[in-house]
């Protein structure tokens, strides 16, 4: 019997990672398609030492698949409805409007932390695609769970 629970939890751990995944592709294009209007992909492609458009399109989408997976991971199992998808998936959005361009992205690139940009207009604009994200990570993860 605790076998049979152990393989029902991995199983559902997999099958949330996996909708996660696809909640993350589908934020992730939307997010960077906001972003290649904003101008903000060759500064993504900058964390690989690239310049490139496209280069930093496929850094967003790999970052935005994996956060998906973590998504479904931590939130999935909160996450069974749309409004409750929507809803955790804001919050992840925030958390990562932190962890991302005012923690992670800076010191990769020598930068150092940036909080106190946190409320310019470039970081409110982030902070907006940071929710858009967030939301269709939510939808997309909940839409392909219920398939």
């Amino acid at each position: 019997m605790a076998e049979m629970t152990q393989n029902l939890n991995r199983e559902r751990l997999v099958a949330n990672g996996i909708a996660g995944a696809v909640g993350g592709l589908i934020g992730g294009i939307a997010f960077g398609i906001l972003m290649g209007m904003m101008g903000m992909l060759p500064m993504i492609a900058g964390m690989v030492g690239s310049s490139s458009v496209v280069v930093g399109f496929i850094v967003h989408m790999a970052i935005s698949v994996f956060i998906g997976v973590t998504f479904g991971l931590i939130f999935g199992w909160r996450s069974r409805t749309y409004q409750s998808g929507i809803g955790w998936g804001l919050f992840y959005g925030l958390i990562w409007w932190v962890l991302g361009p005012m923690v992670l992205m800076p010191m990769m690139m020598g930068m150092g932390l940036q909080f106190a940009a946190a409320f310019t207009s470039p970081m409110l604009m982030s902070l907006m695609g940071h929710f858009i994200y967030g939301a269709l990570t939510g939808l997309g993860f909940v839409w392909y769970s219920q398939r």
